[in-house]
């Protein structure tokens, strides 16, 4: 919904910044999104004194401009429909223009020229808001836009002021709930309880004609249409609007046409009611019939497209065909043409569902529609005819025939009346139909005080909540007894109001949410994460952090897949829970590795042509018990990559993974069984992870936590890779059960650290972890760290030996480490790691 501040500001003193107007509106429940303002500086108002044409140009003239200043302005123009006299827009040299041209100091053939005559486009505008002027020209003003005259010369003065190019327009998202707020009026309401002043809406009047009147409206479907307002209107004249009603569709984002049509738009943005005139020649026998549309009945409607209805669409027709869609989209027929003489004027209520299903069907969406599927109140139809009445009176666009037709089925009995003269129609416009309608449904509220403090965590007055209530249009009954104190009544507008809590909102809103003190919940359990839960979400941001994808796949799979991984006949891994009623052979059984999952996953994005990539899963395997009970459900923490990656970088993304979660002493072995997936890995590339029971460096002893390894070729194979893949399996609950949560913090280091470079020749068996495991021990307590950063191989090492190359970091804590007492350290490495056999 956009808002004119210039039309709010007829029912609102509003004296703020737009800045604030946007931030309050929206702190009490009327969200802005933003707004916009056309500003026009460095353009003023000019009269052209003099011109002559261009020396060497036989279509430019040489111009001198008055625009109020000591000396005349010479612009250079091209345009053929300025005169000496003429008043028009001048872009000074600064000026920024909504067309995105800005104005500088040039020539033009040889002659200077200091600015630029405007046309309609260089200045945001279009034929529509000025209909006098031309679109390929020069914008000539006519002076009756300027108010000039002897007294008040607009020469000089700002354009956008003159022009109607000041006012703001501000963007309001508005919620399926509060159709009453797609309306000036609903936003001033708001506006006026938000800001705590008054709001005055004139009850509109119209004078009228009398003339006969044979127009008659008969509802024969009262569920889909309560409420049917329509008059007359003849002599119309079909000219364009006034300036200010221009400027006024134009700044909420309407298109102006014609006076009768912007009318219906004023009234429908004004008030929220959509309305609709037709032409009287095309409704024939002059009856108007709100019906059910019969089923393949078809109507051409007013954007030429032929439509065939069905009979749960309401239709508005005449005595023989329909000249409407209800709430929707007129005729091909009924609109306003140049040379319609008599108008029929119609302001309606239509059910909304119904509308809705009707134009969702047909395809259709209009202004109106929106405001029809949202709910309009019933009880404003009859105002908003009036107020059109009043606005053709007003522009002089015919005359209005007094007798207005009200055919009302929102009251407890239906009827039919003039409701100009307030006198009866003849039979043709009573209601047909007997039936008796209640349109108010709302239940009795009651303001309870206590309730809403303590449901919304105020301690705010009942005086200030009867305040708020009213500020909004509802009344609270403040006195008598004890049944009829602290009665509401809920304005008809405000469709949303069922409740209570809807009464507490908008006590809240007024009250200012930020005024309410963050309060617990409560008459409920304080829920919070289970350890288990809280372990998993830290291993999630731990493998999203060391630049891994999280992953989600399916708990069932094809035994395919465990062929695939070249799982041997007799493994456990095979004895799976089999799905009785499987949508297909690729999901009948439950899973009891993830690892097949991990794979076809890094398939996928390998087929896709994705170079690398590094993933990571948290989910089930499922391991059967026996038959009369479910299976056990065993998380586990998968980890796949391929492409720029290698055994390490996995075996670094596993090391960073334990350090985080407190699992700091950790052993690297030959598989042994520990896993069934081992048979699905490289035999040379492929390790199990153990955490270290005994603080003893000599006790071999661990407690499996997962393997990880390159995959056997043969699975490779399998899933069609052509580069390394590797995958990792870890146990989520031995990592929870070892993982501690305590951070240890160590302090800056105060004193410099020695390097010491260290090559080792030794046997092929014999493994890194085993010769760091020495040095480390052998260093003690001025080891710091150890990185391997070369494995060499070569004949003259001798047959099945390899050099190993660690660069050694040593840091004394309490003082600066001498040179003596790190080559000490290294000289008793050495010897330790000589008793090995065959290193050198």
């Amino acid at each position: 919904m956009q808002l004119s501040l210039k039309w709010l500001k007829d029912y609102v003193d509003l004296r703020c910044s737009i800045k604030e107007y946007c931030h309050r509106m929206t702190l009490s429940g009327s969200k802005v999104e933003g707004f916009s303002e056309q500003k026009l500086d460095f353009v003023v108002i000019g009269q052209v004194k003099n011109m002559e044409k261009h020396p060497n140009s036989d279509h430019m003239f040489i111009t001198q401009i008055d625009i109020g200043e000591s000396e005349l302005l010479q612009i250079v123009t091209g345009a053929q429909n300025v005169n000496i006299g003429d008043f028009l827009p001048v872009a000074t040299i600064g000026a920024d223009l909504p067309n995105g041209l800005k104005i500088k100091k040039s020539k033009l053939r040889g002659v200077e020229s200091n600015g630029m005559l405007c046309s309609l486009s260089e200045l945001g505008l279009t034929k529509n808001d000025f209909p006098y002027a031309i679109e390929d020209g020069i914008f000539i003003i006519d002076p009756k836009d300027l108010g000039a005259n002897s007294e008040n010369s607009p020469i000089g003065k700002n354009a956008a002021e003159l022009l109607g190019l000041d006012d703001v327009s501000v963007e309001f998202e508005i919620t399926s709930n509060r159709p009453d707020c797609l309306s000036v009026i609903g936003l001033a309401r708001e506006t006026a309880a938000t800001f705590n002043t008054i709001y005055s809406v004139e009850e509109p009047s119209f004078k009228g004609v009398s003339g006969e009147n044979n127009l008659s409206v008969t509802i024969q479907n009262s569920e889909k249409c309560k409420r049917y307002c329509a008059g007359l209107v003849k002599n119309v004249k079909i000219e364009p609007s006034p300036r200010w009603m221009r400027e006024r569709l134009k700044s909420s984002g309407v298109r102006p046409i014609n006076n009768l049509v912007d009318i219906t738009n004023y009234v429908m943005l004004e008030y929220g009611q959509p309305m609709h005139a037709f032409d009287l020649r095309f409704v024939d026998g002059e009856k108007i019939v709100v019906r059910d549309a019969f089923d393949g009945e078809k109507i051409m409607t007013l954007d030429g497209v032929t439509r065939e209805l069905s009979s749960d669409m309401l239709v508005i027709a005449d005595a023989t065909h329909p000249i409407g869609i209800a709430g929707i989209m007129g005729g091909e027929h009924s609109g306003i043409m140049p040379d319609t003489n008599t108008v029929v004027f119609e302001s309606a209520y239509f059910e909304p569902i119904s509308l809705r299903k009707t134009a969702k069907k047909l395809g259709m969406r209009s202004d109106a529609s929106s405001r029809y599927e949202k709910g309009v109140d019933p009880k404003i139809s009859l105002t908003c005819l009036k107020r059109a009445f009043e606005l053709v009176e007003l522009l002089g666009a015919g005359e209005v025939i007094d007798e207005i037709i009200d055919v009302d089925y929102t009251q407890a009995t239906p009827a039919c009346v003039s409701s100009n003269k307030n006198l009866p129609l003849s039979t043709s416009g009573f209601c047909d139909s007997q039936e008796i309608l209640n349109f108010s449904n709302k239940i009795p509220l009651y303001l309870d005080a206590e309730w809403t403090n303590d449901f919304l965590g105020t301690n705010i007055s009942e005086k200030d909540m009867v305040d708020y209530l009213e500020r909004l249009d509802f009344t609270v009954v403040t006195k008598g007894t004890i049944f009829e104190r602290g009665k509401i009544t809920v304005p008809s507008f405000r469709i949303d109001i069922e409740s209570k809590a809807d009464i507490a909102e908008e006590i809240a809103r007024l009250y200012g949410y930020d005024n309410i003190q963050s309060t617990k919940l409560r008459g409920v359990a304080e829920a919070e994460f289970t350890n288990e839960q809280k372990f998993i979400r830290t291993v999630n941001t731990i493998c999203s952090a060391v630049g891994c994808n999280e992953i989600a796949t399916f708990s069932f799979i094809s035994p395919k897949e465990l062929d695939k991984i070249c799982l041997p006949i007799d493994s456990k891994l095979r004895n799976t829970v089999k799905i009785s009623n499987p949508l297909g052979e690729d999901t009948s059984i439950m899973r009891t590795t993830t690892i097949p999952s991990m794979l076809e996953i890094i398939a996928i994005n390998n087929n896709n042509r994705n170079l690398s990539g590094k993933f990571f899963e948290i989910g089930k395997e499922y391991i059967p018990t026996s038959p009369d009970t479910l299976p056990k459900e065993l998380d586990r923490l998968t980890i796949g990559c391929y492409g720029e990656t290698d055994f390490y970088i996995l075996k670094g993304i596993i090391e960073t993974l334990l350090e985080k979660i407190g699992i700091l002493k950790t052993v690297y072995n030959t598989p042994n069984g520990e896993f069934e997936e081992q048979i699905a890995l490289h035999p040379y590339r492929c390790a199990v992870i153990g955490a270290k029971i005994s603080q003893n460096p000599d006790d071999k002893k661990f407690i499996p936590l997962g393997i990880f390894g390159q995959i056997h070729p043969n699975v490779a194979k399998n899933y069609d890779f052509d580069t390394p893949v590797f995958v990792a399996k870890l146990e989520i609950d031995t990592l929870l059960q070892l993982s501690k949560n305590e951070t240890i913090y160590k302090s800056i280091p105060k004193f410099p650290s020695i390097t010491r470079d260290l090559a080792l020749v030794c046997d092929e068996k014999i493994t890194s972890y085993q010769l760091e495991t020495i040095i480390k021990k052998s260093i003690g307590s001025i080891f710091e760290s150890i990185s391997l950063f070369d494995v060499y191989r070569d004949q003259k090492l001798g047959e099945n030996k390899k050099s190993l190359a660690y660069s050694i970091v040593m840091r004394s804590p309490d003082s600066t480490l001498t040179d003596d007492l790190a080559d000490k350290a290294i000289a008793k490495t050495l010897k330790n790691i000589s008793e090995l056999a065959n290193i050198r």
